[in-house]
């Protein structure tokens, strides 16, 4: 039996979204790195991917122009590079679970990668950041409430811009859905629940995001935000925006470093494992699938090493 190789893409991707239940989003991520190799290799069928198109796709690859190296070259990033072949494995996997005749996943290694780099501040610096925003008007309780969640809870930026106004404060938890439609929950500080009480005290609207813009308009015409029905509007805060807000106050708290909402999860995360949580706990706090990826934040925590270097090195000097 023939089979073409756009057609059991598409099937493919039907898949992933009804019986691997991922977003939309990933789909349009996968469709998007499946249809560079297929468009690449100009394969018909199934049984035309071989080792010798995955190589020379992954030469490609490797030759495209990205963010400048320390060599001046611009190339694509290997995590980029390495997306595309992790869609390519899961399609060449699915092809397999339909006896369909092809590569086998096994078959594609990804490239190997140098250990993320983390971007943290320090203490005093996130001190300064969630205090930036001194305020009384409706903006500065906004994105006060708002870092100071991002601190408690550690949520990504797009877990954030989701929230509903609607939390119960007497529980000082609540359920967020992560990647991969995942439920986890996280916890309120006491310093982010009265953050947020303030804020939705001063806020008049009807709206149901907890995080809303602010219009220019309304600012410009009511600069000190006393109490009005136009304070704000129904639109929930998007990821740029949130990044634009944290930046700000970044510069205004006089960080020299990149600070992204992204930053405030690495601080919430070394902050945990440096007063003693356990990695697993961590894990499970931040969504990570695989604890591999929480596993980056430990040579930043391990506090104990340093007492045993400042202990027993140099002493016979």
């Amino acid at each position: 039996m023939s089979y073409n190789i756009r057609d059991l893409k598409q099937q493919f991707l039907e898949y992933i979204e009804i019986e691997r239940g991922r977003s939309v989003k990933t789909v349009r991520n996968y469709d998007f790195f499946l249809s560079k190799f297929l468009n690449f290799s100009k394969i018909k069928m199934p049984e035309d991917i071989t080792t010798d198109k995955v190589r020379e796709f992954r030469l490609w690859l490797n030759r495209q122009p990205g963010f400048k190296s320390p060599t001046g070259i611009q190339t694509l990033k290997k995590n980029t590079q390495n997306y595309h072949l992790i869609a390519l494995r899961l399609f060449l996997k699915y092809l397999g679970k339909r006896q369909i005749k092809s590569l086998p996943p096994d078959m594609i290694e990804l490239a190997k990668v140098g250990q993320r780099q983390i971007d943290v501040i320090t203490a005093e610096e996130l001190k300064r950041l969630l205090n930036a925003p001194d305020g009384d008007d409706l903006a500065s309780l906004r994105d006060r409430a708002m870092l100071e969640t991002l601190f408690s809870t550690g949520l990504r930026v797009a877990e954030l811009c989701s929230l509903s106004r609607d939390i119960d404060f007497n529980a000082d938890e609540f359920s967020v859905r992560g990647k991969g439609d995942k439920v986890r929950v996280v916890f309120l500080s006491l310093e982010a629940k009265k953050a947020l009480k303030k804020y939705l005290e001063k806020r008049t609207d009807m709206g149901e995001a907890l995080f809303v813009e602010i219009s220019e308009r309304v600012k410009k015409a009511n600069p000190k935000n006393k109490k009005s029905d136009l304070d704000v509007g129904d639109t929930p805060l998007t990821t740029r925006s949130v990044e634009r807000i944290v930046k700000k106050y970044a510069i205004k708290a006089g960080i020299s470093k990149k600070v992204t909402p992204h930053t405030i999860r690495h601080c919430y995360a070394t902050d945990l494992l440096g007063s003693g949580a356990d990695i697993r706990s961590v894990q499970m706090l931040l969504g990570h699938a695989n604890i591999n990826t929480t596993q980056i934040y430990t040579h930043l925590t391990d506090t104990q090493l340093k007492k045993v270097h400042q202990q027993f090195h140099g002493k016979r000097r």
